[in-house]
Formats: structure tokens, sequence, C-alpha cells
């Protein structure tokens, strides 16, 4: 049996909260249970270096983030989860592709013309004022990640859909012009079902907004971080609107049909907000209690988790190597025989 190649990076800036778990990490470890499915999780270090330039930070959210992954149950004998960092063939391939990548491509890319929007906005003279190369290729980079395992589906957002457009270009061009079927041309996956969360504030959670609940917050944290979500001013004993309602939605993302069917009829039924807030936080205190203990024992023993992405990044480097064996003979760097 062929199994589907699927290809997932994880960025490594900042503390996973419970918008990253119902969005990305809850689908892709069931994915990484399924025996059809050849998985591939890569925690994306390399490119945390382009918006963070904190060494401390850096090395700690790659420890969180291992260790929150194994803790929610990654199944990493079937998935492949290593570190980008620990492929030396990724910034290599990285090369190859920006010699055949052409800059009008990545003239276009979102974030480089966001950039270059902002600059423009601030009067600055220089439109590229401090962007780096870094920012400028990252689609490139990014392109080295799919297309050296020949990943053909990509789960990503909506706004990573360029990059993957982008990654296809690049891969056809270089089968081009060295007359090959050297890479396969990835797709974009767009699960339009993924929640988008709400924070505290009721925008989307997002650390950029400051506005997330860790998922691993102790839980005397927890309780706090749930009574601050922001409800209206209803009473208890008024009808509230669930599809409306932040700590609603949060329920339902954890939540068996059954329950959230209950509490939306406890909604319509005027539950009180504290009444609400309380119920939410058991239901993820249940849910996260095994798993956080899980995390914090996993913490302890970063030794552990060093041995399980070497050990990933092991299998990963199997396949690596020989692919950038036959691009090098491909390119005209292969060995004098």
């Amino acid at each position: 049996m062929t199994k589907t190649r699927v290809l997932t990076g994880i960025t490594t800036t900042g503390t996973p909260h419970l918008g990253n778990y119902v969005g990305a990490i809850k689908p892709a470890i069931a994915a990484s249970q399924d025996p059809s499915v050849q998985s591939y999780y890569f925690m994306a270090d390399l490119h945390a270096l382009i918006k963070c330039q904190e060494p401390q930070r850096v090395q700690e959210s790659r420890l969180e983030i291992a260790a929150t992954w194994l803790a929610l149950g990654l199944d990493t004998d079937n998935a492949i989860f290593y570190r980008q960092s620990d492929i030396p063939e990724i910034p290599e391939l990285t090369w190859l592709l920006s010699c055949v990548c052409a800059k009008g491509l990545m003239n276009r890319a979102h974030a480089y013309k966001a950039a270059v929007a902002e600059n423009e906005a601030a009067g600055n003279q220089d439109p590229d004022k401090g962007i780096t190369m870094g920012l400028f290729s990252y689609p490139v980079l990014m392109a080295a990640d799919i297309l050296m395992f020949n990943a053909k589906k990509v789960p990503v957002g909506r706004d990573q859909i360029q990059h993957i457009e982008m990654a296809r270009d690049m891969a056809g061009r270089f089968n081009h012009l060295f007359k090959g079927q050297y890479f396969t041309l990835p797709e974009a996956v767009v699960d339009e079902r993924v929640e988008v969360l709400g924070g505290l504030d009721g925008r989307k959670m997002s650390k950029s907004y400051n506005n997330t609940i860790p998922l691993f917050a102790s839980e005397k944290k927890l309780l706090k971080l749930v009574r601050k979500i922001k409800t209206n001013s209803l009473e208890p004993g008024e009808p509230k609107d669930p599809d409306n309602c932040t700590l609603f939605q949060i329920y339902s993302a954890f939540a068996t049909q059954e329950e959230a069917d209950a509490m939306r009829q406890e909604y319509l039924e005027g539950i009180g907000w504290g009444e609400a807030k309380n119920q939410l936080f058991e239901l993820l205190n249940e849910h996260l209690r095994e798993p956080r203990e899980r995390y914090q024992a996993l913490m302890e023993d970063p030794g552990h988790i060093e041995a399980v992405l070497l050990k990933g990044a092991e299998r990963a480097r199997a396949e690596a190597a020989p692919m950038m064996d036959r691009l090098r003979h491909a390119v005209g760097l292969g060995r004098f025989h």
C-alpha cells in the first residue's frame, strides 16, 4: 500500500495555546495515527530565526512544543517527528531552489508585501527598511521543507496557500531545467472545518493579541484565565445566544456532541455567566489533566525529548541524504568517480 505523504511544520516561537490545539495539533495527531498516511511533523526552528532573535526564547519554545506534541499523543513510531535544524540537507536544497526561483515570485509573497506596505505607510524612504533576506526568501525555505520529502499534501491555513503555489512553481521549474521528475508537486489542504477559537477579548486567539489561554497552564491559572473571558451584560435567567459566544465556542471544541447540546439548552434557559465559566473550566481541566501531567514529566526530562527528536532526524535523513545526492548529480555537483 502506498501511503499518502503529509507534511506539517510547527513554528517554534511562543507557548502553545488552546487555539493551536483545536486548529492544528488535534487534527494532526489524529492523522499521525492513521496507517494509510506517512506523516512528517517538523519543528520549524530555522523559520523561527526570521522573526525572533532571542536565543533563549527559541530554545525554550522548541522544548515546550516538542513536549506538547508528545504529551498529547503524537505517534512517533508511525509519524516522523524532527527538528528542521537537524536536517542539513534542507538549507542545501534551499540554495538549489533559490538558484531557480524568480525574484519576481518572491516580490509577490504576502509577508514581504505587507512589510513593504508598512514601511510606505510609515513614510520611510527605503521600502525595504528592516526587511531581512530571511523574511524575503522564507517561501524558498518552506518549499525545501516540503519538496525534500516529496510531500503530496500540506495542511495549511488560507494565508499559506500562496506558499504552496510557490513551492509547486519551484518544483516544476527545477524538474523542467534539469530534465527529470525530481519533485512531486505538492497540494495545499485547507480544512474549512478547522475552528479558529476566540481569545479572552473575543478576537481570534493569538499570541500577537496577547489573549491566549496556554494549553498547559496550571489549574489555578486556567481558572483565572477562563474567568477573564469577555461576555456581555445579560443577567442570569435571561436567554443567551450560544452562537456568538467565545465561552460556548471553546466549550464546543472540547465537548462531546451531547455535552455541547446540553450546554446550548442551558444558554437558552439563561445560564449565568459565572456558572458557564465554571462549567467550561471543569471541562477543560478534565480534558487537559492527564496531558498536563505528561507534559510536566517530559519538561523535566529533556534528555528523553532529545532522544525522540534525534531518532526522528535519523529517519528523516535516511530519506533526505539519498534525495540530496540525486539532486547534486542533477545540477552537476555529483562526486568524481
